[in-house]
């Protein structure tokens, strides 16, 4: 046994010495080039598999015949949920193709080594095809959702700095690209959402276009009233920064009153933890000992006479 354990560490570090020897004095070129990043470029051009997965989505959904209805709904929603390439809607075809198989070929088998009744796992399979087929679209509305409640928690600090930059000087323009460079890594899906409209200002677009496509874009009801406020300054000539200061009032009564009615429903929403997991607890720790005694002393006792 020793004797084996002793050969088997020998051919380890011996392999582990060869290869290094190998890459370090055999071909020195390619350690050099590994430690200087020269082979950085070459690394880059190799496909991940993740990518040519998302390749096969793709192809698979190009293949997939939908309405243009259809598919101008779920581009919104992917845009909402943060897709904005312009392969998306393929891959998302393609993965509800490729899901709408897989999961049912996987019920099937785990429900044909049971046994339960041949009507139940018909049932079982029929559910798993539409949770394969409606899966995805399911998974795009949740990440949509998580994208809003993310614009929706950075607005407030996005509007402070953007009344900040307006009164010290800058116009609307400047201080959205303002605000888009100083959010960039605290609130990333606003920085994202205003330099894309500041893009679309470089293009040419009108300023009221830009917000409405802003507003469009993230389908946030703090966001809309912003933009809405925002037109309705630009329009009439009124001041922006007075503007953008009472809306940021607003907005701060708005989330006091919130988290007030919040805080007022905090009463009634502890009602059913206490009663069905703080209560029990609490009925063992002060009844238990009693019932205890009772069974030991009470009922022999009872039972004696």
């Amino acid at each position: 046994m020793v004797l084996l354990m002793t050969l088997l560490v020998f051919l380890v570090l011996t392999g582990v010495f060869a290869m290094l020897g190998l890459n370090v004095w055999v071909r020195p070129k390619a350690a050099i080039d590994r430690v200087t990043g020269s082979v950085i470029e070459q690394q880059a051009q190799v496909a991940h598999p993740s990518l040519a997965f998302r390749e096969l989505l793709k192809r698979l959904g190009s293949l997939v015949p939908a309405s243009p209805k259809d598919t101008t709904i779920m581009q919104r929603r992917l845009i909402r949920a943060g897709y904005r390439g312009p392969n998306a809607i393929r891959v998302l075809y393609g993965a509800k193709f490729v899901f709408s198989i897989l999961v049912p070929l996987t019920m099937m088998g785990l429900v044909m080594g049971t046994e339960a009744d041949s009507s139940n796992k018909v049932v079982a399979i029929i559910a798993s095809i539409a949770i394969g087929f409606f899966g995805p679209n399911e998974y795009v509305r949740l990440m949509a959702s998580k994208r809003q409640k993310s614009i929706r928690r950075g607005l407030p600090n996005a509007l402070d700095l953007m009344v900040v930059s307006v009164e010290s000087g800058l116009g609307l323009d400047q201080a959205v690209v303002q605000v888009a460079k100083e959010l960039q890594y605290a609130h990333p899906e606003i920085s994202e959402e205003f330099g894309l409209m500041n893009l679309e200002l470089k293009a040419g677009k009108r300023r009221i276009e830009a917000l409405r496509n802003l507003a469009e874009r993230t389908n946030v009801e703090d966001l809309k009233k912003l933009v809405a406020v925002l037109i309705q300054a630009d329009r009439f000539g009124t001041s922006i920064a007075a503007t953008l200061r009472a809306h940021a009032d607003f907005m701060r009564v708005q989330a006091r009153q919130v988290a007030e009615e919040k805080a007022a429903k905090l009463g009634v929403k502890l009602v059913f933890p206490i009663f069905f997991c703080i209560l029990p607890s609490l009925f063992v720790v002060t009844v238990g000992p009693m019932a205890v005694k009772v069974v030991r002393e009470l009922i022999p006792m009872v039972q004696s006479i």
